[in-house]
Parts: structure tokens; C-alpha cells; sequence
């Protein structure tokens, strides 16, 4: 309840004082503008500059997930060259228990 009286004070308050500096409040409003868009501007530009180097980085990223299938089978070959050698070695090392 205490901050309806206050919103309704305030924009009371708001009205009678744009009434009383109309004038000024133009001027204000006029010296303010430039600059709301002046920073609107640089944001735009800022966040366009990022957007523009996250697209970089996704264009790399790409490049190296076509790679990724090759490697994944080089992997694969790897491990299973792997086991072949283990299975030698356990080979090897029951005949070497039969003599």
C-alpha cells in the first residue's frame, strides 16, 4: 500500500514538475538523446564485433571435427592393436609355463 501512495506521489509530482520545466525537460531530453544513441551505437558495435568472432571460432571448430573421424579410427586401430599384442604376450607366456 505504501508503494502505490508513493508511485502515485511520484508521478503527481512528475507531472506537475514537466508542466512547470517543459522547456528545460527538452533540452534534457535533446542533450540526452545524442547520447543514448551514441552508446546504443557502441554496444551494437561491440556485441556485432563478438558475434563475428564467435562465427570465427565455430568456423575452426568445424574444421577440426572433420578431422575427428580419422582420429577416432586411428584410435580404434590402436587399441585394438593393442590387445593383439597383449594376446601374444599371454600366448607366449603360456607356452613358456607348458615347457
Amino acid at each position: 500500500m505504501k508503494t502505490l501512495i508513493g508511485g502515485v506521489a511520484a508521478a503527481v509530482l512528475g507531472i506537475i514538475g514537466l508542466a512547470v520545466w517543459f522547456k528545460p525537460f527538452l533540452q534534457l531530453l535533446a542533450g540526452a538523446i545524442p547520447f543514448a544513441l551514441l552508446s546504443g551505437g557502441a554496444l551494437a558495435i561491440y556485441l556485432g564485433f563478438d558475434e563475428v568472432k564467435d562465427t570465427w571460432k565455430s568456423k575452426e571448430d568445424d574444421s577440426i571435427s572433420s578431422v575427428t573421424p580419422e582420429v577416432e579410427t586411428y584410435k580404434k586401430e590402436v587399441e585394438d592393436l593393442k590387445k593383439e599384442v597383449e594376446d601374444l604376450k599371454d600366448t607366449k607366456t603360456n607356452k613358456k609355463t607348458k615347457k
